[in-house]
């Protein structure tokens, strides 16, 4: 089975170099999964500019359009903490239709992958982290739109709370979120997901397998989901300057291969996005954020 990819050239786009968000990091992934054989034009999938009515189903329309005329306050400015330029702009109103555009996949393919996504952290009318527009509650939001989907569970392992999307799901009726993340660390201010568990510092490989299984199995059974958005962020990673937690590269790749593997011996579409990466080794990182596609790519290679 050939594993559909979601990607765009404009994710990346020229930026500081020395900025703590490691902008470059898509392109390179692409290129990385393209050097791999895994990415070709046969299974590679550009997504188009977010709808308008998409956007506005998540977010204000009012911070929208400041957001995107660059009209946002100079405390809303230092809250997106990214230069405003319209790179920016294009790349964020894209990736959440690239995070759509997966999950539309996966329900026709069992599995899809996004080589960006994860913003978690926006909320409805403002940024946080790194996170402008929240690219899981807004595809959540959609696939609960459509006919046959009643429920979607966003499985978030980032080492950071999805607060952003526990905020903007937790009256949606059909939405549950899951939050595995790294308690002392930002966002420093929680939110309420429908299932939170908060890691201590130092956490490694076995801890951690144990609960993320524990917690998935636990997930799927409270919210019995048609398709699940999975959240693969490698902040986790024991070398991530962003991180605290202990988890080596194969825990990494253990943990996502337990993971799809479950949600493929269930039955059940998953589409995955990269989340948090924020390795100064840029090309260490693209490589890290390609484990989940390239476990996806395995689990799934006997359907």
């Amino acid at each position: 089975m050939t594993i559909p990819i979601v990607h765009h050239p404009d994710y990346s786009f020229p930026f500081p170099q020395k900025h703590r968000f490691p902008m470059e990091k898509f392109g390179l992934l692409a290129e990385y999964m393209r050097s791999t054989g895994l990415l070709t034009r046969r299974n590679s999938f550009r997504p188009a500019p977010c709808r308008q009515g998409w956007l506005t189903q998540t977010h204000c329309p009012d911070y929208l359009a400041r957001f995107a005329q660059g009209r946002l306050t100079a405390r809303e400015q230092r809250q997106v903490n990214l230069p405003w330029s319209t790179g920016l702009v294009r790349r964020t109103f894209l990736a959440p239709s690239g995070t759509v555009l997966a999950a539309q996949l996966a329900l026709q393919h069992g599995i899809a992958c996004h080589l960006a996504g994860g913003t978690h952290h926006a909320h409805f009318d403002y940024a946080s982290g790194f996170c402008i527009l929240n690219d899981l509650a807004i595809a959540a939001n959609v696939l609960l739109g459509q006919e046959g989907i009643k429920r979607v569970l966003v499985f978030d392992v980032d080492v950071h709370q999805g607060d952003g999307t526990a905020a903007l799901l937790a009256n949606t009726p059909g939405a549950f979120t899951c939050s595995i993340h790294c308690e002392r660390n930002f966002p420093f201010e929680k939110q309420v997901s429908h299932l939170d568990v908060a890691l201590p510092d130092g956490m490694g490989d076995e801890d951690y397998l144990a609960i993320v299984h524990e917690t998935l199995q636990q997930a799927l059974a409270l919210s019995k989901p048609d398709i699940v958005l999975y959240d693969a962020g490698v902040d986790v990673y024991e070398g991530d300057p962003l991180g605290k937690l202990n988890i080596s590269e194969q825990g990494i790749r253990q943990r996502d291969r337990l993971v799809l593997g479950e949600l493929k011996r269930r039955g059940i579409p998953a589409a995955t996005v990269i989340g948090g990466g924020y390795d100064d080794n840029r090309a260490s990182l693209a490589k890290r954020h390609g484990v989940v596609v390239e476990e996806a790519c395995d689990v799934f290679a006997a359907s």
